[in-house]
């Protein structure tokens, strides 16, 4: 998403709240106070996010050790290597830092859902606050699919493939990088139920459209299969992309008799 975008996006959450939470005003400077009374609570709410990230990022780093084991487990035992002065010094931050994220997520997601709550009608609010949960548990399910069921067989492959030829030396940062990525994104696509159901909710589609749009979903589910998966072997692939389909097909369940 580029920065236009971003601003655009900015611009109507803003548009919104103002229509829906501030008074009429009876003068262009009091409605140009009301934008900037907007900015100064998007303001706090990022610092209050931005403190509890640092904090948990903190807290992580401490404990950074014990996460690097848990992250391993599915390379079966090897010790990863490092070829440069900083690179483990950046493997500890990244990790530190994801967990941190991980462990800030319900703050964050507060302060969000804070300030988008008002932009929303009665119904929309309603509807949000009921699939936060859902949200959560949809991320950390698709989380745990991607460490014990993908992760093992791609990591096996990766390292096995071309073994008889050279002798696989794995350096941390880009271990660490595969396995966070592939994880993030996972975790991102099991959001698919929820998202629909939600976005059906709101009538912005509905049953029908989504199952013309059936044979595209499958073909875009392959694509991301190839884009997240870290291998290019089509067994690993198909491990993304089934379970996309499934949840793309119980998305559809949900808004048709939701």
């Amino acid at each position: 998403m580029n920065v236009l975008g971003v601003l655009r996006g900015a611009g109507v959450i803003l548009a919104n709240r103002q229509n829906r939470i501030a008074p009429e005003q009876g003068s262009e400077n009091e409605d140009k106070l009301t934008v900037l009374e907007h900015l100064a609570e998007l303001r706090t709410r990022l610092i209050r996010a931005t403190l509890a990230t640092a904090v948990t990022t903190g807290i992580s780093f401490v404990f950074a050790r014990q996460i690097f084991e848990f992250l391993l487990v599915p390379a079966g035992g090897i010790k990863p290597v490092f070829i440069e002065v900083t690179e483990m010094l950046g493997a500890y931050f990244k990790v530190a830092l994801y967990a941190g994220l991980i462990l800030a997520s319900p703050i964050l997601i507060y302060e969000i859902v804070g300030f988008v709550l008002p932009a929303m009608t009665r119904r929309e609010r309603s509807y949000a606050l009921r699939l936060l949960p859902a949200i959560a548990i949809s991320f950390f399910v698709g989380v745990a699919f991607g460490y014990y069921v993908l992760l093992p067989p791609a990591i096996k492959f990766l390292l096995n493939f071309g073994s008889e030829i050279a002798q696989p030396q794995i350096r941390i940062g880009n271990y660490i990088s595969v396995v966070t990525r592939l994880l993030f994104w996972i975790g991102i696509a099991f959001e698919t139920p929820v998202t629909m159901y939600f976005l059906g909710k709101l009538h912005l589609v509905n049953y029908q459209k989504l199952a013309r749009f059936r044979r595209y979903a499958y073909v875009v589910a392959f694509v991301l299969g190839a884009i997240i998966t870290p291998t290019f072997d089509p067994i690993n692939q198909l491990f993304v992309a089934g379970p996309l389909i499934l949840l793309y097909e119980l998305g559809l369940l949900l808004v048709r008799y939701g």
